[in-house]
């Protein structure tokens, strides 16, 4: 595996690989892996010639007040995690690489940027939408690989990629998750035994949904109850 470090090397390697005719699989991660990104990595794996994971905590998608700062770190493991799903490149530029200066131009998404998540985090989308389209530009993938605990953020990238008539192949995968069904984050670091043992309440809850939609009720308003009740068990 080689590590890449500056856009221009990244895409010189990306050029090469295209001008030989090989397929590329992007992961584009924000590093501290798990199984969830290693999972993607190896079905990247199986479907491309070349693999390339990109390890990059965005500044431009966090909040003022969130936690860019502390986001949970691991070059050294990560390196290694990288190479034993079978990456061929990990593309970790600086931030000072990504952003030479003062972020001046942004891909904005109307609608379903601002709703949901974004509706409480003003700009968040604008930061994943830019630094993504920044790493398409840069990696010139065939496919790249996405999550589905990250429903919203994948929704996004896709609708950039059909509005910006981008070259790649959106792959979205299913979300892996702990033995207890917690879907598994990097953030979870994050958690103590106690906040840990309520975490998982989002899934049963999730899973109550789903039952209920499968029993044949589908008024919307009767399964997000459904759902409050079982979050509402938490004390």
């Amino acid at each position: 595996m080689k590590n890449v470090k500056t856009i221009a090397e990244m895409q010189a390697v990306a050029e090469s690989l295209r001008w030989e005719g090989k397929t590329i699989g992007l992961v584009p991660t924000m590093g501290f892996l798990h199984e969830g990104h290693l999972s993607l990595m190896r079905t990247a794996r199986e479907g491309n010639d070349a693999v390339i994971a990109s390890i990059f905590v965005n500044p431009t998608q966090f909040g003022p007040k969130e936690d860019l700062a502390r986001y949970p770190r691991d070059e050294d493991g990560d390196r290694q995690k990288c190479e034993s799903a079978g990456v061929d490149y990990l593309f970790m530029p600086p931030v000072a690489e990504m952003y030479p200066e003062k972020p001046s131009v942004f891909v904005d998404l109307e609608g379903i940027a601002c709703m949901l998540e974004g509706s409480i985090r003003p700009g968040h989308f604008r930061g994943v939408a830019t630094v993504v389209a920044k790493l398409f530009n840069i990696v010139k993938p065939h496919r790249a690989y996405f999550g589905q605990k990250d429903y919203q953020q994948c929704a996004v990238i896709k609708r950039m990629v059909r509005g910006l008539n981008l070259d790649v192949e959106v792959i979205v995968l299913p979300t892996v998750r702990e033995a207890d069904g917690l879907a598994m984050s990097s953030r979870n670091s994050y958690l103590d035994a106690k906040q840990r043992g309520k975490a998982i309440v989002l899934f049963h809850a999730l899973k109550a949904g789903e039952e209920l939609i499968r029993a044949g009720v589908h008024e919307p308003e009767k399964v997000r109850q459904k759902m409050r009740d079982v979050l509402l068990t938490v004390e």
